[in-house]
């Protein structure tokens, strides 16, 4: 009978044990499923949270970007702008000096840029001898000039009583023949159509338009 009863107590015992355990399992089951959806939720929260994080910071990036082009763009249109303007400028004159010669008016036009900074009078080329119209540029500067006469041949050398005065600018040439601006000895025929096509000037003007111009310098002769 002890034996009987130390088995019974052995398996009261081991059953007391068993169920201690499964309960506890039980427990701990129930807690972790208790737990669970919460630690999901934070992970998944954290997760959604970095995405939008991130889906944010390449939106913001984006806006950043947007933001460095538009000041690189303001940047680079400053130049842009400033190149440009100086187109502009150079459509309607680019700074430089160019001569407009207007027949009908006898005079010479200098201009710089869009500015008329000078005009001089001048004498022109008489019937049959016509001066050219059409866009020229300045060819040859000489001061002192020597002139030989386009019908005659005779050479007059430079100096005070030369036909050319002291001061030749040269714009057009057949190869033989030139044409250009120059000095005269006598100022009564400035502003007359006196010439064999060459634009007389006053010493003192022509000796000014000598220093305006330059080699290539535009010359544009109109009616």
């Amino acid at each position: 009978m002890a034996i009987v009863r130390n088995d019974s107590l052995t398996r009261i015992v081991m059953l007391l044990c068993f169920g201690t355990a499964i309960l506890s399992l039980a427990v701990h089951w129930r807690m972790t499923a208790s737990m669970t959806p919460h630690t999901k939720s934070g992970i998944d929260k954290n997760v959604l949270s970095g995405q939008a994080s991130a889906a944010e910071k390449p939106w913001q990036l984006t806006q950043e970007k947007k933001q460095n082009i538009i000041a690189s763009s303001i940047s680079n249109l400053l130049p842009d702008q400033g190149v440009t303007q100086r187109k502009s400028s150079a459509s309607l004159g680019d700074g430089k000096t160019q001569l407009v010669v207007d027949l009908s008016d006898r005079r010479v036009y200098v201009h710089q840029g869009d500015l008329v900074i000078a005009s001089y009078p001048i004498g022109v080329g008489k019937k049959g001898w016509e001066t050219p119209t059409g866009s020229f540029q300045v060819m040859h500067k000489q001061l002192n000039p020597i002139w030989r006469h386009p019908i005659t041949g005779r050479v007059f050398p430079s100096g005070e009583d030369s036909p050319l005065g002291d001061r030749w600018i040269g714009f057009w040439s057949d190869g033989r023949n030139q044409i250009g601006f120059h000095g005269t000895p006598d100022d009564g025929v400035v502003g007359s159509a006196i010439s064999h096509g060459c634009l007389r000037m006053r010493n003192p003007d022509v000796r000014l338009l000598y220093k305006q111009v330059s080699m290539g310098t535009p010359v544009e002769v109109r009616e």
